[in-house]
């Protein structure tokens, strides 16, 4: 089992800073399943964030939990 370098308040203030800018997400689905993302931040509640994804077609709209972020199965980084 993996240790965790940071707490659940950790991840929820990092993501609280970067609501609004553009990010790349890799999703690990499990059975060597990976998806990859890329969109903005929309909003951050108590237990989840949702991700607007940029498609030009549709609106659509990713949750994750924080918890996801601990365990290593989403990960984020800052859109360049």
């Amino acid at each position: 089992m993996r240790q965790p370098t940071m707490d659940l308040s950790e991840v929820k203030n990092r993501i609280l800073q970067l609501k609004g800018q553009g990010v790349d997400m890799l999703v690990n689905h499990g059975r060597k399943k990976i998806s990859h993302y890329s969109g903005v931040i929309e909003n951050a509640y108590h237990s989840v964030f949702v991700v607007k994804l940029d498609n030009a077609t549709t609106t659509e709209k990713l949750s994750c939990s924080y918890s996801d972020i601990l365990c290593g199965d989403v990960k984020i980084t800052l859109k360049k």
